[in-house]
């Protein structure tokens, strides 16, 4: 074989490899704490983005190559995005947690919890009040 030939059998190789690496998604968990963002850098640009709970998850589009994923909510959702012409270049399940709870204190009043953030001092979160504690049967 003549260095002419392994040179185009290697190029052809690259492209091959490269071309379908923009169709192929991103998988995995990613792990966001609530009320905390994330970064993520896509292989290939964006066209659309779809969070399957937007409760739990919200995407901030900052270019066609970078979302940024901020827990909202806790609990598990999945986030897709595809390129214009509907390939996947990412998709992933967010779990959202509450990390290791620093800075947060829940207090309960009867069955009434607030949930405080706290630094030097405590104040009501801006997540505020929540519903009666749930009871046991």
């Amino acid at each position: 074989m003549t260095r002419t030939h392994r040179l185009l059998l290697a190029l052809g190789a690259a492209a091959l490899l490269a071309g379908p690496g923009l169709a192929v998604a991103q998988s995995g968990r990613i792990s966001v704490e609530i009320d905390q963002a994330q970064r993520v850098q896509l292989r290939g640009p964006a066209g659309s983005v779809i969070v399957g709970n937007p409760e739990i998850a919200d995407v901030t589009v900052v270019d066609a190559n970078t979302l940024y994923i901020t827990g909202k909510g806790y609990g598990v959702t999945e986030v897709v995005a595809v390129d214009p012409i509907g390939r996947t270049v990412f998709q992933s399940q967010v779990v959202v947690t509450a990390g290791d709870g620093a800075g947060r204190v829940r207090m309960w009043r009867g069955a009434q919890s607030t949930e405080m953030a706290c630094a030097a001092s405590c104040s009501p979160s801006v997540r505020g009040t929540s519903g009666p504690a749930p009871t046991s049967e």
